[in-house]
């Protein structure tokens, strides 16, 4: 082979997908090309014109246009013209312009050898021939492959039953029921007929609905049990069951297949998995007794994280539990707080209703999160009232800080006035919001139109969350501003591939939850605004959205599908840092990255460039002022 054939081979091997063909056809095919210099500006083929070649960037860059819209631009390493060599009903005539972009030498691939790697290598094939979601898709089974053979997330309810159903029939007695317990050795007892559920008994229930209410021990089991239980599916995965549990604030889950209750899963049976995962943990914040014990208990936040992360679990699943993780944190502080409150000040002088904001309401946090919450409140406060929940809400603040969640830049917390406020002052901001978009009321909405429920009463949220459902809608002008949001280009050059921070600490870092992140988070809040969706995590305003018309099935899942790269690339940075002794953040060194995350990631984009594009056609946001 001549040094010029060799380094040709030589530049083939550190590109896909050359990288992945055999030693001898990676040899043989320098011959079979051909080199092509090009002037910058020349047309290499225009729409309408025959073409059987692929062109490799060997150096310089070629535009891709359709009319006068740049689409892509290929860079080194990437290849044009493989439409015309992979698309029926083109019968082999341009359907786009390619143009230099700057002087450009070519590798010119003619036809009948693409055709002939593309049939006997599938690796090869799929690069070209599928479209980047393809490629993502397989990317995403490729990096979701457990490797630590943690169970986890993967536990199945089913899996935690150990025994059959203890139950009695509703005609028993109080005292018989708790016999039967006791010979049993359990701490619940379900009430069935023919079979069919009709409540629980369990410890808690004797305690409070009947020792300590004087009921009689003879009173018939009905009259104290619970009726129409909390259940749960056997096929639920287990980390859902503790997101119920948790939320809830129940111990005992009776377990259901196809209608038929097997048995009882229990708050106890969830802590015997593995004494590192996130459900331990959650149920281990709940014990804690002061702020102090508390804040120790979340500093295992990460470390959960890092072991997730070597599961190889979804970027959803992980998103889901620090957010439960998150909840658990919340709930617990409140109750320690509203304690403290109590004995100084009295029981609330209103109901109120916690609520998380932002990623953790989507359920998608990741360890770089900052504190983002609210309070909505029963009614209007003043004076004393006032001060108790101003004391309230520094105090969470503080606490939170405590257990690692920094207060937020931007004062989005519940100890301002702003975001600590009733119903009425809620809807105001929302129509304030709808009226006047400004750039300020945009990044609000943005905010706290991801807001879920965490603690006290869930109707003063529901009030408020029906509230922006029905009215966002009809906000025309608003909704534009927010289609501008959604648009704005991620990270991914025309040329050279990935753009980075220019300035600053993170200088020379790509920022996925900014520039990615964002985006999908972005598009999915539009259409679930636009449509009066109810859904806030962002996979279900997308499937939401799929519903209703407002994008095709097939875009909804390659967009998921680049949400879930990104986000598992980001957590997965996490993790790292985690194990360097670092702080989080989410900002990744193109050097951290492998040139399967590259690739992928690059894909990643371009699905998210084409999401966006579909938003364009249907917002004008470039006559957004």
């Amino acid at each position: 082979m001549t040094a010029e054939l060799d380094e040709v081979r030589r530049f083939l091997a550190d590109h896909p997908p050359f990288d992945r063909l055999p030693e001898d056809d990676l040899t043989r095919l320098p011959r079979r090309l051909e080199v092509a210099y090009f002037r910058r500006g020349t047309v290499l083929r225009d729409v309408g014109e025959a073409n059987d070649d692929l062109f490799v960037v060997r150096s310089g860059g070629i535009d891709v246009h359709d009319g006068d819209r740049l689409v892509a631009r290929r860079g080194v390493g990437e290849a044009a013209g493989i439409s015309t060599l992979t698309l029926e009903g083109l019968e082999g005539r341009m359907g786009l312009r390619l143009t230099a972009y700057e002087d450009t030498l070519a590798l010119v691939m003619p036809g009948e050898v693409f055709r002939d790697l593309a049939e006997r290598h599938p690796t090869f094939r799929l690069h070209y021939v599928e479209h980047e979601a393809a490629r993502l898709q397989h990317a995403l089974t490729t990096v979701q492959q457990p490797r630590t053979g943690g169970v986890v997330l993967r536990t199945r309810v089913g899996d935690l039953v150990r025994r059959a159903p203890v139950a009695v029939g509703p005609d028993a007695s109080v005292r018989e029921a708790a016999a039967h317990m006791r010979d049993e050795g359990v701490s619940s007892v379900l009430i069935t007929r023919d079979g069919a559920l009709l409540g629980i008994l369990t410890d808690r229930d004797l305690r409070t609905r009947v020792v300590a209410a004087d009921r009689s021990p003879d009173d018939a089991v009905t009259t104290v049990m619970s009726a129409e239980p909390f259940t749960v599916e056997s096929s639920s995965l287990a980390f859902e069951l503790m997101l119920e549990m948790t939320g809830r604030t129940i111990h005992h889950a009776p377990v259901l297949e196809r209608g038929r209750v097997i048995g009882v899963v229990t708050s106890t049976d969830l802590l015997r998995l593995e004494r590192t995962n996130p459900i331990y943990l959650v149920g281990d914040i709940g014990k804690q007794d002061s702020v102090a014990a508390l804040a120790e208990a979340s500093r295992m936040t990460p470390r959960v994280v890092e072991s997730l992360v070597d599961q190889d679990a979804t970027a959803d699943d992980i998103g889901r539990m620090v957010s439960a993780i998150g909840d658990a944190i919340e709930r617990r502080l409140l109750s320690l707080l509203v304690g403290d409150l109590e004995r100084d000040l009295g029981p609330a002088p209103t109901a109120y209703c916690w609520v998380a904001l932002g990623s953790r309401a989507r359920l998608e946090q990741g360890l770089a999160s900052d504190q983002d919450h609210g309070l909505v409140l029963g009614g209007p406060v003043e004076g004393e009232a006032a001060t108790w929940f101003e004391r309230l809400t520094t105090g969470m603040v503080d606490g939170l800080a405590a257990c690692g969640y920094p207060p937020c830049l931007g004062d989005k917390m519940a100890s301002n006035p702003r975001w600590r406020q009733p119903v009425a002052g809620w809807t105001d901001h929302v129509d304030r919001w709808l009226r006047r978009p400004t750039p300020e009321a945009i990044l609000d909405a943005s905010v706290f139109f991801d807001m879920r429920p965490v603690a006290g009463d869930p109707s003063l949220h529901a009030a408020v969350a029906d509230h922006v459902r029905t009215r966002a809608p009809e906000a025309d002008i608003f909704l534009l501003h927010l289609a501008g949001l959604a648009v704005r280009p991620p990270p991914l050059g025309f040329f050279r591939g990935f753009v980075l921070e220019k300035d600053g600490k993170h200088r020379d870092t790509l920022d996925l939850k900014k520039g990615g992140v964002h985006a999908v988070v972005g598009i999915g809040r539009l259409h679930a605004l636009a449509h009066g969706l109810p859904a806030v995590n962002t996979h279900e305003r997308l499937a939401a959205a799929a519903d209703a018309g407002a994008m095709s099935a097939g875009d909804v899942a390659d967009l998921r599908d680049a949400f879930e790269f990104l986000s598992y690339v980001r957590l997965r940075h996490h993790a790292q840092q985690v194990r360097a002794g670092a702080e989080p953040d989410n900002f990744v060194a193109p050097g951290e990255l492998s040139g399967f995350d590259r690739r992928t990631l690059r894909d990643a984009f371009e699905v998210v460039r084409r999401a966006q594009r579909g938003v364009e056609m249907r917002y004008p946001v470039r006559n957004v002022t």
